[in-house]
């Protein structure tokens, strides 16, 4: 598992947990109840590069929460049908790194990237290389995620 790289600060550990461990977790079980509540579904936005860097390439993929979270259900189905030869949870954690909160206020912007492979059984390697830019509010305390721009182009 990764190591929270922000054990001094209480506000950036709770965003990173709820990004990194949580999410990953949550993502290898295709259990949407262990997330769904980091989320703020009122006024959710979220943006699908297409692993462009150009915003002209960028589409509003995801206007409701609920239509992020049947796509995520969908890729979390396809990657527990897919035969791995390691474990994914933790080529997943490998390949992941938030080491970058902004904070001013109640918002948040972390930056979530990828950049590794995971091994399947086949022989071959699935290639994990984007970067998410998560908008975060803290509401009654805590943080949760009020939209994205993910799929971004990294390296």
């Amino acid at each position: 598992m990764s190591a929270n790289p922000f054990p001094a600060d209480p506000d950036r550990t709770r965003i990173w947990e709820m990004l990194v461990p949580r999410d990953i977790a949550a993502f290898i079980a295709a259990d949407w109840s262990m997330v769904a509540d980091d989320f703020i579904a009122e006024g959710f936005c979220g943006l699908h590069a297409h692993g462009s860097r150009d915003p002209d390439d960028w589409t509003l993929a995801f206007p409701t929460l609920a239509a992020y979270r049947d796509e995520w259900l969908r890729q979390a189905a396809e990657t527990a049908a897919t035969e791995f030869a390691e474990d994914p949870a933790a080529a997943i954690h490998r390949a992941t790194s938030l080491t970058r909160i902004d904070i001013a206020g109640d918002m948040a912007i972390a930056h979530k990237k990828f950049d590794g492979t995971i091994r399947l059984a086949s022989g071959r390697e699935d290639r994990l290389n984007w970067q998410t830019l998560y908008h975060c509010r803290r509401v009654d305390g805590r943080w949760r995620i009020a939209g994205f721009t993910g799929y971004m182009a990294h390296r």
